[in-house]
């Protein structure tokens, strides 16, 4: 079966998440979560929080926690819900009260249970390119993000700029803009 994910960009710094967990799943979980958007607010709820998920966390001001079980109530306000236990019976339960709240819900290492789930990034700037394996193998996203970071140049930012310069420069239609753009662009290849 093709790959028929929609890749989308979302602004975290809008929405409200919750993580359930503390320890090493959800620490990968929030980190990933906090590099791409450290203005990111999080909620995160579990009955033990890891030390360095703690000491990870409390640089972020907008990240919150609790250390309790998790409560239905969690839910209420949030938009994103990632499930980052070891404990199969509740990430079902999160599930299944995220789908009734049509909230998005990602369960670590559970493919069939996510709406969405959390690729491998390559960021340069404000370049940002995201991977995925239709959750197979986060293992070759992670190899293709190393190999995608070695291959852009450090530079791209200055190239983006200049072309985003470039293009507010531009008089015309969308249709004129779009192939002076092209015509300028379409030699650039990036090579080691």
């Amino acid at each position: 079966m093709a790959n028929t994910l929609f890749p989308i960009f979302l602004k975290l710094d809008q929405l409200n998440t919750l993580v359930v967990g503390g320890g090493n799943v959800a620490l990968e979980k929030v980190s990933a979560i906090l590099r791409n958007s450290p203005e990111a607010r999080v909620f995160m709820v579990a009955t033990f929080f890891r030390e360095d998920t703690l000491e990870y966390i409390e640089k972020f001001p907008l990240v919150s926690y609790e250390i309790r079980e998790f409560l239905e109530g969690d839910l209420d306000g949030r938009d994103l819900v990632v499930c980052a236990t070891d404990n199969v019976p509740l990430h079902q339960k999160i599930k299944a009260i995220a789908a009734e709240r049509h909230l998005l819900c990602n369960v670590a290492d559970t493919p069939h249970l996510c709406d969405f789930y959390l690729g491998s990034i390559v960021q340069k700037g404000d370049l940002k390119i995201a991977i995925s394996t239709n959750g197979k193998s986060p293992t070759l996203a992670k190899r293709i993000r190393a190999f995608l970071e070695d291959v852009i140049p450090t530079d791209i930012q200055e190239t983006m700029d200049g072309l985003e310069a470039y293009r507010n420069s531009l008089k015309g239609d969308f249709e004129a803009k779009i192939k002076a753009l092209n015509d300028l662009t379409k030699g650039l290849t990036f090579k080691k």
